[in-house]
């Protein structure tokens, strides 16, 4: 075995660029699947980390097919949502009207915020927002229609930098508002920034920003994540009563279940996942066509070496030996270098997606990157074993 072990090092050396590039091939294939499979599983955590950010017992109800499809949703809605004789499972429901892509405007910085957001005080504890600095608008503010607003962590960081936003002036399309809180970050999903946003009273934001229109959107809280079923259900029950609907395919609103969106999305990214992977394995099987090629061309180049040996008494099954060992290295040096690689690029966003290391895949591609070499490396070394001592001595 150590001989065997030799003989192919010292093959393998002699043609170092050859087998350099052979070894490249491999290594692309065993980096290309570790760091696709990683950014599917990184794209899955960052779906299931945005759905669970909002709540496990959160639901969201909101106009099916725009505003002007059936009736609008209303504040009056929100308000008969909360029932205890017709929805017992139902603990809140917060009204929420939303104005995309506003503009803010602190001194000379100007930033575009991605969402803001007019609701009421019960939002922030429906979505599990936490206030860093400051504190939350109250009831009062809402009542009044007071201009205060709440900023999401990276709304703050682009208007105050390094300043304490709490208590300053921010102009909201041109009009003021007073900043009474920072809400702590809850970090990017690759999926929008979620803490680029900010939120005011609903009553406040209707006044100078949507009008008094539909509302966006009801977050209604169930008593625990055991009723979201039922407290769907008495949602939907209650709202088609309200809206006249017979037919319940026909509804002008969607009750969204988090549980059953993170479980579609999931699935997705799954199948994302295994799209990826195939697409990085036939890269492996490229990197094995060029195993075979390589090998085929190294037994032709070395017939002589082969006869010379044979005719000292090497039986085939050493030189069989020899050049499974050659395509094997080839395989595992390419394996343990894509390896490297793949960690590497791992560690790097791709697409604002961070990935996650899947570490049954690494092993699996590694393991896969030997047998590739195994395998096809078989064919140029049973061609070697088979030679006869005389013709190969014969060649030129």
């Amino acid at each position: 075995m150590i001989e065997t072990f030799r003989f192919a090092l010292r093959g393998l050396a002699a043609n170092k660029l050859r087998s350099g590039l052979t070894t490249l091939g491999i290594m692309i294939g065993v980096g290309a699947v570790i760091v696709l499979v990683a950014v599917g599983t990184g794209a899955s955590a960052a779906v299931a980390n945005s759905i669970s950010a909002l709540g496990t017992n959160l639901l969201t109800v909101s106009a099916q097919g725009g505003r002007d499809a059936g009736k609008p949703l209303t504040v009056a809605d929100a308000r008969a949502l909360v029932d205890p004789l017709g929805a017992p499972d139902v603990a809140t429901a917060t009204p929420v009207v939303t104005s995309g892509n506003v503009s803010v405007t602190q001194s000379d910085t100007t930033a575009s915020v991605r969402q803001f957001i007019g609701a009421e005080p019960a939002y922030l504890e429906a979505t599990n927002s936490t206030i860093a600095s400051g504190s939350s608008f109250t009831s009062t503010d809402l009542a009044e229609a007071r201009k205060v607003v709440v900023l999401g962590a990276t709304t703050a960081s682009n208007l105050f930098s390094t300043q304490d936003a709490v208590g300053g002036q921010v102009l909201v399309n041109g009009l003021p508002f007073t900043v009474v809180g920072v809400l702590e970050a809850k970090g990017g999903t690759g999926f929008g920034d979620p803490d680029d946003m900010a939120v005011a009273p609903l009553s406040t934001v209707q006044n100078m920003l949507t009008g008094y229109g539909g509302l966006s959107q009801i977050l209604v809280t169930a008593r625990s994540a055991d009723v979201m079923a039922q407290a769907q259900a008495e949602i939907t029950t209650i709202l088609s009563n309200r809206h006249g609907i017979a037919n319940p395919a026909r509804a002008d609103f969607r009750v969204s279940n988090p549980t059953q969106v993170l479980a579609a999305r999931s699935e997705a990214t799954e199948t994302f996942t295994v799209l990826l992977a195939a697409v990085a394995a036939i890269s492996l099987l490229v990197g094995g066509i060029g195993i075979t090629n390589i090998m085929l061309v190294t037994v032709t180049e070395r017939i002589r070496e082969i006869g010379v040996r044979k005719a000292l008494g090497a039986p085939s099954g050493a030189i069989l030996g020899q050049f499974l060992t050659e395509a094997t290295l080839l395989g595992l040096l390419g394996g343990g270098l894509g390896v490297a690689a793949g960690l590497a690029a791992s560690g790097l966003q791709i697409s604002g997606i961070t990935p996650v290391v899947s570490w049954p895949s690494v092993a699996l591609a590694f393991g896969v990157s030997a047998l590739v070499g195994l395998v096809f490396g078989g064919y140029p070394a049973h061609r070697a074993a088979r030679l006869r001592p005389i013709e190969a001595l014969r060649h030129d």
